[in-house]
């Protein structure tokens, strides 16, 4: 691959994403930043791009995101996540076409590019019925668009359904036998399938690589999710898992566990660096203890968490106790977006209503620091990812600066955060890959995928119609346990995720 160097921008540099100090041309000498010098000191290495007008950023990293959901955009509100998530799993499963499965991973994939994000984090739910075609899909999208892409298959080894206390107490005996007989790929062929992924697409050495992706405690037997873990450690696999991200979960913990569930994992010697805890939104000191002394980082979701009620994450609490934090959209079915902008601004913005000192609320560089650095951490590629710095891999994002965000410019970080929006972003590059220039993508005919999405979203939208109907017998079951739950106590310590009434 040829050099490339982008002349005379600003650009946040280093992992703390400091303003340079003037203008500065920087070089990219195949995946790699090369150079990082004084505008116009040397003549350009390679080919020259004018970005004399941009503020040049390390690209965002979207930690944890569900493109099974894609198709499911707008369709759910004022849904807390028990009584929804079965809308995008239903009992009744879609039967997507590959290329189908290829073109809702587009969706993503468009947008997180056009958001400024170059990495993102998978979890691909397979289940009930393993169809490697639709994988192959995913990774095919992936592949074309040009993104950096960890996914990774959503594992586990107990039905869907019964990842919430009290199921066998409160469903009809007819309807659990309904639910507990239907076609399933059994568990530990799945997992052969996650060791042949593990084993082809290592995330440190392919763009688009396997992650690890335990679906969740409650979802899990013991003996599953060791084996998981001894996978991830055989072929040195970064970890996502979705952990307490209600109050609900707490409660199941208490239920199945005897303890919450990060003391359960902490008991399994689960929690490790490059593992990260989805959500964790509803957390008390000790836990948080355990975090940090494990080195597991949390992924926080603060639109998703927002839309489907789940809570506000302690975020102080664990940056102050030295728990690396990340950032996610998570899925399309729950928060509409893949805009990780929204997602940085809303983790800016949101922890400001927690407690009175304002010394102690998030900011835009610490929102910026988990978009970027902080997801680098969680998958341990914080000497190569999440920062513009030379010697690391050129995932990187250009803002146009003579547009009514930037201007007038007093503090490019701050306004990157709280008035960007995604609409004056000009140029990404991943892989030292420019695959978005004046605005459009390279690699692929956007105009063209979009088109075809529209059509194909015709045809399923009565098959989504129709799984929808197979869930409504589970919610009346849902509501009921959701309200027992709701009554049960938890530890007294526990951070207040939401506001009383």
């Amino acid at each position: 691959m040829a050099k490339t160097t982008l002349k005379g921008c600003l650009a946040l540099l280093g992992p703390e994403a400091r303003v340079s100090e003037g203008r500065v041309d920087i070089v990219i000498d195949g995946a790699r930043i090369a150079d990082i010098r004084p505008a116009g000191v040397k003549e350009a290495d390679g080919t020259a791009v004018d970005a004399s007008r941009h503020l040049v950023t390390a690209g965002l990293i979207n930690g944890h995101f569900h493109s099974h959901e894609h198709f499911h955009k707008g369709r759910y509100d004022n849904l807390p996540l028990e009584l929804w998530m079965n809308y995008v799993r239903p009992p009744r499963p879609i039967p997507f076409t590959p290329r189908q499965v290829y073109l809702r991973t587009m969706i993503g994939a468009i947008e997180a590019l056009r958001s400024g994000t170059t990495t993102i984090c998978d979890d691909m739910n397979v289940a009930p019925v393993l169809d490697r075609g639709h994988v192959e899909a995913a990774l095919q999208a992936y592949e074309d668009i040009g993104i950096r892409a960890y996914l990774g298959i959503t594992l586990f080894d107990k039905p869907f359904f019964q990842s919430m206390p009290y199921v066998e107490e409160e469903f009809p005996p007819a309807l659990l036998a309904e639910l507990a007989g239907g076609p399933a790929t059994p568990p530990d062929e799945i997992l052969a399938f996650a060791r042949e992924l593990a084993k082809t697409r290592p995330p440190g050495a392919r763009r688009v690589g396997y992650i690890a992706a335990p679906s969740a405690p409650q979802r899990c037997t013991r003996e599953f999710l060791l084996a998981v873990r001894a996978l991830a450690d055989e072929f040195d696999l970064p970890v996502m898992m979705h952990v307490q991200e209600t109050r609900l979960q707490v409660v199941t913990g208490q239920v199945m566990f005897g303890s919450t569930m990060v003391e359960y994992l902490d008991r399994l010697g689960l929690l490790k660096p490059r593992t990260a805890l989805i959500h964790a939104v509803w957390l008390n000191p000790r836990e948080i203890e355990i975090l940090a002394r494990t080195g597991a980082s949390i992924q926080h979701n603060p639109t998703s968490n927002l839309k489907v009620g789940s809570g506000i994450a302690p975020i102080r609490a664990l940056l102050d106790a030295g728990v690396n934090v990340s950032l996610g959209t998570d899925g399309c079915g729950s928060v509409e977006t893949a805009d990780m902008q929204k997602a940085v601004m809303a983790a800016a913005l949101l922890h400001k209503i927690r407690g009175d000192d304002h010394t102690r609320w998030i900011g835009a560089e610490e929102a910026w620091r988990a978009g970027t650095m902080g997801g680098a951490r969680a998958l341990g590629r914080e000497r190569e990812l999440g920062a513009v710095e030379v010697g690391r891999i050129a995932d990187l994002a250009a803002y146009r600066l003579d547009s009514i965000p930037f201007v007038p410019l007093n503090d490019p970080l701050r306004q990157l955060v709280y008035a960007e929006t995604g609409a004056d972003l000009d140029m990404v590059f991943v892989n030292g890959e420019a695959v978005l220039m004046g605005g459009k993508l390279v690699r692929v005919d956007e105009a063209a995928l979009l088109d075809e999405i529209r059509q194909e979203h015709e045809k399923l939208k009565p098959m989504i119609d129709e799984s929808e109907k197979s869930v409504e017998p589970i919610l009346a079951v849902y509501r009921r346990i959701y309200e027992r739950c709701r009554k049960q106590p938890i530890a007294e310590d526990t951070y207040p995720a939401r506001l009383p009434r």
